[in-house]
């Protein structure tokens, strides 16, 4: 019988700290959860020379790469997603993320003639795939797809799905950003929402159970250049990084891949459009955190909200 207390173990994957809680003392399962998303992040990055989405990209303008299902079926969620009206996603954005480097060296803007160019070669309508040979084809030469955008939230659902299948029925799983609950601790889990630009300081938190939570900001990764921020989250529209109302997004979905798509397209639409959007989708709630210290909430259907600095002020959006 398990006992009430938590226990954490952490390791380092994906360039991020990944932390597992569990109600039991399990070192073997924490072992085999960590093999998991290593197994993952093997098939699915593009920061080595190998994997099955390098060997697409090294193929583009040649030949159709076969891939094994998994991968196939999380390039066709994230090109669906790139086919959206006006999508800020874009699973072939992958040249200009390479490009402006932002979190990796990167610290000047490209000449805009080369984010012209690498433009033309980031259309989600080039990548072709063919369900019955699990085949994934880019039409152009120098085209990359990038799947750093979803790859964390369809790996947490993925040790959600393991931990169940290990008869786990409460756990947490935090990849850097994503985190995928499992039932909850008396009262729910507490998920906290960072201050941007200030480290580990806290906004409010969230409290829920069976609910993932992922938030995606401008303070994750950015430069300064003539007093003016640039940040990683790339328009693909425009080739420049995003620039509106918004510090930061949170995504409250059942689905931590659903969290890691709508905090993207949530970006691109803004707190008004973004909230309209939502009031047709009752399992996705957004968190947007203004420039102006603004928290708007779209709905409050599967979660709660505790505001713990009162410098932010917080708005009714579901009008």
């Amino acid at each position: 019988m398990s006992d009430n207390r938590v226990y954490s173990y952490s390791a380092v994957l994906m360039g991020s700290p990944i932390l597992l809680k569990l109600f039991s003392h399990d070192e073997a399962l924490a072992s085999r959860v960590f093999r998991l998303i290593k197994q993952y992040e093997d098939l699915l990055t593009v920061n080595r020379a190998r994997s099955q989405v390098m060997d697409i990209n090294h193929a583009a303008g040649q030949h159709p790469v076969v891939v094994s299902r998994a991968v196939f079926e999380l390039i066709r969620c994230a090109k669906a997603a790139s086919l959206f009206q006006d999508s800020a996603f874009n699973l072939a954005i992958g040249p200009l993320v390479k490009r402006w480097k932002i979190g990796f060296q990167g610290d000047s803007v490209p000449p805009a003639d080369e984010i012209a160019a690498l433009l033309e070669i980031t259309h989600p309508e080039d990548v072709i795939l063919d369900e019955a040979r699990s085949s994934v084809f880019l039409t152009r030469a120098g085209m990359e797809i990038d799947l750093g955008a979803i790859a964390k939230g369809y790996i947490a659902d993925r040790v959600r799905d393991y931990l169940h299948k290990e008869g786990t029925e409460r756990g947490l799983i935090n990849l850097g950003g994503n985190v995928q609950t499992l039932g909850s601790p008396e009262g729910g889990w507490s998920v906290g929402l960072k201050k941007p630009f200030t480290g580990e300081a806290l906004i409010g938190a969230m409290t829920v159970e069976n609910r993932s939570v992922v938030t995606s900001g401008t303070y994750e990764r950015y430069f300064e250049q003539n007093g003016r921020r640039y940040h990683h989250i790339l328009d693909p529209r425009t080739g420049y990084p995003l620039d509106n109302e918004l510090d930061s997004v949170t995504i409250i979905s059942k689905d931590s891949i659903d969290g890691d798509i709508w905090t993207t397209l949530m970006y691109g639409m803004g707190v008004e459009k973004g909230c309209a959007v939502l009031r047709s989708r009752p399992d996705i709630e957004a968190i947007f955190v203004t420039k102006t210290k603004e928290v708007a909430i779209s709905s409050m259907r599967h979660f709660r909200f505790t505001l713990l600095d009162n410098t932010y002020r917080v708005t009714d959006s579901t009008a």
